[in-house]
């Protein structure tokens, strides 16, 4: 059978999940009176609740006596870690670009990586019936793009696809509004070349991806590179220097079929499959038939860029809520999740109660957590810091990103002003249509952490921010932090109203009427730059008086409840999140006032 595979590759909400539906609907993937979810791959519940694409995910379709294996990829850098790992499973790649917004950070990230592997791109101008849409234009772009990520000659000769995603048509007419997408299936079979992989060779199969599964056990996903492999035929897994790992046979051979993986007999070169029967083997080993000892080379990862301590949650209020609360249940899911997750480091501690988990960014570790926080695990999270490098003279480096704003005209004043104060580089402004500027900076990462909130703020919830790992540049210095203190809860016991009333006039308070505290937990933001010690927990002394009028009755202000990535991105380095199954809250990494006392005298000297 005549078989393609294909990645699609494009910025975050420029409509790959979309557009794959369609590929579904369109191939009879699907039948015509089947209940199927929007956004059918984003399967994982945050995926979902998000709107976003977290995971990569390999899926087939049949067109005209053509299988089409499509690899739907994530649009956020943090996750890039997957995208690049990807690439390498595919002949050819679907640039989708919107007719709007045009060639964005990550658009550039992972065509770049496609161009370098050599893979023909094929353009599709996606949303191409947005009212402020600007086709030739956003074409100019891409052009640009790949001549600045040294594109061959055949690279670009990209042909050019115009597409609604949402409405289910493709043209090579900009104008045309209505169709199918028989003119994208036909370019994909077209324009991506078949695998040119070796049928008669021994079995080969380098692994991109990994889950487990409650009856398989750990499932191996990835392309066939060479040869065929049969069910309980037997395999050795081999590291990237060739050292065998381990030994065993193929128990479970699965293809994909829609959304489904369907068991197989047997796989030969070219088919994406996913395998069971290993135990050690994870992403990036070579899997092989037992007389080939030369592991495939893998695609080198970037390396991570943030970090976070997840540590044992040792708050009076510990184990009320969770089930998963020791040591060694989070180290084992955190070693859990650096195996599949080859963008992810795991160190322990010296004291063994808490781990230092690196990244590529504030979204990809917020996932993570989110996710274990679901399983019912307890964990107190420090704030995000950066991980510094040195250079060839021995001064020290910090990763660097270009962050790409697009913002209404009369704020973009004030965004600079921010970018400034987090030692930020202009490197462009201009208008981008619709009374809307593009401005691009060089900054430090350190600098924008916790930055995404009061972005929103500045621009009234109308500003796009879009930031890309860039480099490892020149230490820039001390960066201004938060300029508010916090109110800090003196002793345990539930908030009422009466005593939360005048703590109003101090600052936004962060809890409700009612709510367990404990001494040290942080209730508020205080208006001055300094922590405050308030007692949240002060009652009314009842007397034998009557009163002669009506008491007052306390009118609070809701309370300021915040996300779990709006908690880790506002803390203090002495502050952490405990976060439960349940709730967020936020408080000082010392409980005990005279011990916070002692520590800051130590940091100061």
């Amino acid at each position: 059978m005549n078989l393609r595979n294909v990645a699609i590759i494009a910025h975050v909400d420029h409509g790959k999940t979309t557009l794959v539906d369609q590929l579904f609907r369109q191939s009879g993937t699907f039948r015509d009176n089947q209940r199927v979810e929007e956004r059918a791959m984003d399967s994982n519940d945050l995926e979902k609740e998000r709107g976003i694409t977290i995971l990569a995910k390999p899926t087939s379709i049949e067109w005209e006596g053509t299988r089409i294996n499509i690899v739907d990829t994530p649009g956020h850098a943090d996750f890039g870690g997957e995208v690049e790992r990807i690439l390498s499973m595919v002949d050819g790649v679907v640039l989708l670009v919107d007719s709007s917004e045009g060639a964005m950070p990550q658009t550039k990230f992972v065509t770049g990586k496609a161009l370098a592997l050599g893979l023909k791109p094929i353009v599709v101008v996606n949303k191409v019936d947005r009212p402020d849409q600007r086709i030739q234009e956003v074409l100019d772009e891409v052009f640009d793009l790949f001549v600045s990520l040294d594109a061959n000659d055949e690279q670009l000769d990209f042909p050019v696809l115009y597409a609604s995603g949402r409405n289910g048509y493709a043209s090579e007419d900009p104008d045309r509004r209505e169709g199918t997408l028989t003119p994208l299936f036909q370019k994909i079979v077209d324009h991506v070349p078949p695998p040119a992989l070796d049928a008669e060779a021994p079995f080969t199969f380098l692994v991109t991806l990994l889950d487990r599964d409650n009856f398989l056990g750990r499932v191996l996903t990835g392309r066939v590179t060479s040869g065929k492999v049969k069910v309980n035929q037997a395999i050795h897994a081999l590291d990237m220097d060739g050292n065998v790992i381990e030994t065993g046979r193929a128990s479970k051979i699965m293809t994909f079929r829609g959304l489904e993986r369907v068991p197989t007999e047997e796989a030969q070169a070219g088919d994406i499959i996913s395998l069971a029967g290993l135990t050690v083997a994870t992403v990036s080993n070579t899997i092989a038939d037992v007389s080939v000892s030369e592991p495939i080379q893998a695609q080198p990862i970037d390396p991570p860029t943030l970090s976070m301590r997840f540590a044992v949650n040792d708050s009076p209020m510990a184990g009320r809520e969770g089930t998963k609360v020791t040591s060694r249940m989070i180290r084992d899911r955190l070693m859990r999740e650096a195996e599949s997750n080859v963008a992810i480091k795991v160190t322990e501690s010296a004291d063994k109660d808490s781990f230092e988990v690196a990244g590529r960014g504030e979204l990809q570790l917020g996932v993570l957590i989110e996710t274990m926080r679901r399983e019912g695990f307890e964990l107190g999270i420090s704030r995000p810091r950066v991980l510094f490098g040195t250079d060839e003279n021995g001064g020290r480096t910090e990763p660097y990103e270009t962050v790409i704003i697009d913002v209404d005209e009369e704020y973009s004043g004030s965004v600079v002003e921010k970018m400034n104060i987090r030692k930020a580089e202009m490197t462009d402004m201009r208008p981008s249509g619709g009374g809307k500027t593009r401005i691009t900076f060089s900054a430090p990462s350190r600098g924008m952490i916790g930055y995404h909130g009061e972005f929103l703020s500045d621009t009234r919830g109308t500003g796009i921010m879009n930031r890309l790992f860039e480099k490892y540049g020149p230490y820039k210095g001390q960066i201004e932090g938060r300029k508010n203190g916090v109110l800090i809860s003196n002793g345990s016991g539930e908030a009422n109203a009466y005593a939360l009333g005048p703590l109003e006039e101090r600052g936004v308070l962060m809890v409700g009427v009612g709510e367990a505290l404990y001494e040290g937990m942080i209730i508020g933001e205080n208006a001055k730059p300094e922590d405050l010690e308030v007692n949240p927990m002060k009652s009314k002394q009842l007397t034998n008086f009557r009163a002669s009028g009506k008491d007052d009755t306390v009118r609070l202000t809701p309370p300021w409840k915040m996300t779990l990535e709006q908690a880790i991105a506002y803390i203090d380095d002495d502050e952490m999140v405990e976060v439960t199954p349940k709730t967020i809250r936020l408080r000082k990494r010392f409980l005990d006032p005279h011990e916070r006392k002692r520590a800051s005298r130590a940091k100061a000297a």
